[in-house]
């Protein structure tokens, strides 16, 4: 038995029905998956795009009572820039994914019922537990990532409800290639959602495995649904690079709210993606000025800290004055007041702790579970 078939075998056995907000009955046994933008007809004895929710008997299966990444991360790194500055994050994912990027950085998750040479083996959990490991290790919020969350959204639902209960913050770290349906689901329990949204053309995303539209309607509604929303753009020389595609998807994001942080970051050569040449400096300052020429309030160049000066920084759009000096991942000083600029009281858009704790800048690098 390959390596690949036992790990489809044992992750088989670990599953829960899925909840029925994400499954149409579509006759003759098939039932139409909603949990991602494929909206897979899936029949008796098959599974999805994502490999991971499948049909046995009629009924659609998800993943359930396991996690493949399990880690203390600041909140910073997901990248969440207006939500709880420098505080952790309980960090988990499970297998597979709706899309097949050539770069992904998480692949040894992502790809694992795809790629034998990823190696993620899973450990396993009960909701509540992973909610008590938060608390255990001071981190306010929980977030899926690491994987694609929304083919996991039944049980990450179960683990946010546990959070939730526990006075916790939980977000989603994600593609965006989501439904009406799913985000309906995860609405009570999802209150941070990070988009990545990859490139501004169709042909570009049909290469990832996805289509662009599933995720342009999901930004547009994840922003009138009031889920916090920050945006990702790996910047890929000779893949999105380009002047044209950078402002096609500044204005869109502006279109949408120019409240909305856009993160620009490096990309470096990793999976089977290795020819491009890693994003330079000048690249990544030319997109944050693009962003800032379509009306972006907030654009973050990210990937290589302290190349960038205050451009890191977060800065009030009342008065300009300096709120949050960050160095990568690390809070270096948060000069906000619940939620407030101390020079002129306005309260930029984000998901700000009251009254934090003092001294909890954020860490540079992930720190290890306690009690796990």
């Amino acid at each position: 038995m390959s390596a690949q078939i036992a790990l489809a075998t044992l992750l088989g056995e670990h599953t829960m029905e899925s909840a029925p907000e994400l499954v149409l009955d579509e006759g003759d046994g098939a039932v139409r998956c909603v949990a991602c933008g494929h909206r897979c007809v899936i029949r008796d004895g098959r599974s999805g795009v994502c490999r991971v929710r499948f049909n046995t008997g009629g009924k659609l299966r998800a993943p359930a009572g396991y996690v493949a990444g399990l880690q203390v991360d600041p909140i910073e790194k997901k990248p969440f820039y207006h939500a709880y500055p420098g505080r952790d994050a309980l960090s988990f994912g499970m297998l597979g994914c709706d899309y097949h990027c050539a770069y992904c950085q998480n692949w040894i998750t992502s790809q694992a019922l795809r790629d034998g040479n990823a190696v993620s083996p899973p450990r396993f959990y009960d909701a509540a537990t992973l909610a008590d490991l938060a608390v255990k290790n001071r981190a306010p919020v929980v977030v899926s990532t690491y994987n694609e969350p929304l083919i996991t959204a039944d049980w990450t639902v179960q683990v946010f409800d546990e959070a939730k209960r526990r006075g916790l913050i939980c977000g989603f770290v994600s593609n965006g290639n989501a439904t009406p349906e799913v985000l309906e689901y995860i609405r009570p329990y999802v209150d941070l959602y990070k988009v990545d949204l990859k490139s501004f053309d169709d042909h570009s995303y049909r290469q990832l495995g996805g289509a662009i539209k599933p995720v342009l309607d999901s930004i547009r509604l994840l922003h009138r649904m009031a889920f916090w929303v920050e945006i990702v753009t790996l910047v890929v020389p000779g893949f999105n690079d380009s002047d044209k595609e950078l402002t096609q998807i500044a204005d869109f994001i502006a279109g949408v709210s120019v409240d909305i942080p856009w993160h620009v970051t490096a990309f470096h050569a990793d999976y089977k993606m290795v020819n491009p040449p890693a994003t330079t400096v000048e690249q990544l300052i030319r997109a944050y000025d693009i962003g800032r020429r379509s009306g972006l309030r907030f654009v973050y160049p990210g990937n290589m800290p302290g190349a960038f000066g205050d451009r890191e920084d977060t800065h009030c759009p009342g008065c300009a004055a300096l709120l949050i000096r960050r160095r990568g991942f690390s809070v270096l000083e948060n000069r906000m007041t619940d939620g407030a600029c101390p020079s002129c009281g306005h309260s930029p858009p984000g998901v700000w702790e009251v009254s934090p704790p003092s001294g909890s800048p954020g860490r540079a690098v992930p720190r290890p579970l306690a009690a796990d």
